[in-house]
């Protein structure tokens, strides 16, 4: 309790900072398309550095891969299809439901889970097509960095996540 007690303190101060800063901190003037962009969630310099470290995961991976000429289109391809939508998918929204009788919350459920399944078979689509066009030595290198950077690996689910 005594520990608790100064700890509970600190972080409502911090809060109360943070909140009082945040009020008096007048809002830059920008245009209508960095008004949109900055609405989006995940906007800014994290997602800005997400992306940052896709980039070079996926330049690492090419280099790694040593692809030849021919398979430059495949490359191009599956870049462009392993990119995040550019809109984010729909998020459960547990003030919406709240709202819902169960029968309407397990329908939403339902209908987020096929969209999220729509996204992974596109991103299976595309990992395969790109997988067939690699040599037996190109592919050994692919499954040991998609094994680095996908589910198992150290950025636990970080890589593989959509919303």
């Amino acid at each position: 309790m005594t520990r608790t007690r100064p700890l509970l303190l600190a972080t409502l101060l911090a809060a109360a900072s943070t909140w009082s800063v945040a009020q008096t901190t007048p809002a830059p003037a920008a245009g209508p398309a960095a008004t949109a962009q900055a609405s989006q969630p995940g906007a800014g310099p994290r997602a800005q550095r997400w992306a940052e470290r896709r980039a070079q995961r996926l330049e690492q991976l090419k280099a790694q891969l040593k692809l030849s000429p021919a398979q430059e289109g495949a490359w191009s391809a599956y870049t462009a299809a392993m990119q995040p939508p550019a809109q984010r998918p729909a998020r459960m929204n547990h003030a919406e439901l709240a709202q819902l009788s169960t029968p309407q919350r397990i329908e939403r459920m339902q209908a987020l889970q096929a969209e999220h399944q729509q996204f992974m078979s596109q991103r299976l689509d595309a990992v395969k097509a790109f997988y067939a066009q690699l040599t037996p030595e190109q592919q050994k290198i692919y499954d040991q960095q998609s094994l680095r950077h996908g589910p198992a690996g150290r950025g636990g689910m970080h890589g593989m996540r959509w919303h």
